[in-house]
């Protein structure tokens, strides 16, 4: 595989992985894990600080593309936003 190029599905985050890594992040938060961005009186709930945190690209975060036939990439989230 090449550096920095997504060679399994599309270039961009999908919905369904947002979501997935949206309802991750706001279940750890909501458990206690450390907050990465500044949150404000407007952010309150764990979901909107997940939804901030993606929208700074700051998540620690690689997602697994598998193909049908057994091969996959690990990307990391930054490479999507």
């Amino acid at each position: 595989m090449s550096d920095n190029k997504v060679t399994v599905g599309p270039p961009k985050v999908t919905r369904f992985e947002k979501a997935r890594i949206v309802g991750a992040r706001a279940l750890q938060i909501s458990m206690g894990a450390p907050i990465l961005v500044d949150a404000d009186e407007t952010v309150s709930n764990p979901i909107d600080i997940a939804l901030k945190e993606m929208d700074v690209a700051i998540l620690p975060i690689t997602i697994r593309r598998t193909l049908p036939n057994g091969a996959f990439q690990d990307i990391p989230l930054k490479w999507l936003l």
